[in-house]
């Protein structure tokens, strides 16, 4: 879950990438991002390349059936619309598709690029969603990850993955320290 426009549909496929083609894994992909017209139609495109099942859902009640369809893989992943801060009804709306539901980690996506005040404001917004991991991407767009580290330690909610660019599946790593040092400072810039 997170804000527009911080990478949420290219991390699904980087997630999904990685864990089908280098971990052996089963999964399944979901999306209720019907909101932008491209979204589906690029994680539709994603889903082909590695071959994974894709259920495209507009209501609570089709994600659902979309879950049971899904239920003997080993991963699912939802790609979720982007919804503004400031836009408590849509983030509310977004909720509804998961009450009720056991999810085993929601991740927030935020921009490593975006000011602390904003960050600190969206985090605080989608609490309502009750997100228990944080992504961060675009470490490549940014020469301070102070806000990253900031926002972690505020929440005191652990990093799960971070991202690197744009290209699929490469440019995301797991958010260890060892990953987050070599990007601090001015060594994100990529040759």
């Amino acid at each position: 879950v997170g804000p527009t426009g911080v990478g949420k549909t290219t991390t699904i496929a980087k997630l999904a990438a990685n864990f089908a083609l280098f971990e052996g894994k089963s999964v399944g992909l979901i999306t209720i991002d019907t909101y932008r017209i491209a979204a589906v139609e690029q994680l539709k495109t994603y889903s082909e390349i590695i071959n994974l099942p894709i259920e495209v859902v507009y209501t609570a009640a089709e994600f659902k059936k979309a879950l049971n369809n899904l239920e003997e893989k080993e991963l699912i992943l939802v790609d979720t619309a982007g919804r503004s801060q400031k836009n408590k009804q849509q983030i509310r709306e977004l909720k509804h598709f998961f009450n009720g539901r056991r999810l085993d980690e929601t991740h927030l996506v935020l921009s490593a690029n975006t000011k602390l005040e904003d960050l600190l404001e969206t985090a605080d917004s989608f609490q309502e969603i009750d997100f228990n991991r944080l992504i961060f991407t675009k470490l490549d767009e940014t020469n301070s990850l102070s806000n990253v580290f900031e926002v972690a330690e505020r929440l005191n909610i652990p990093m799960s993955y971070v991202t690197t660019g744009q290209s699929v599946p490469e440019d995301i790593e797991v958010a260890t320290f060892e990953a987050l040092k070599r990007f601090a400072g001015k060594e994100c810039i990529n040759a």
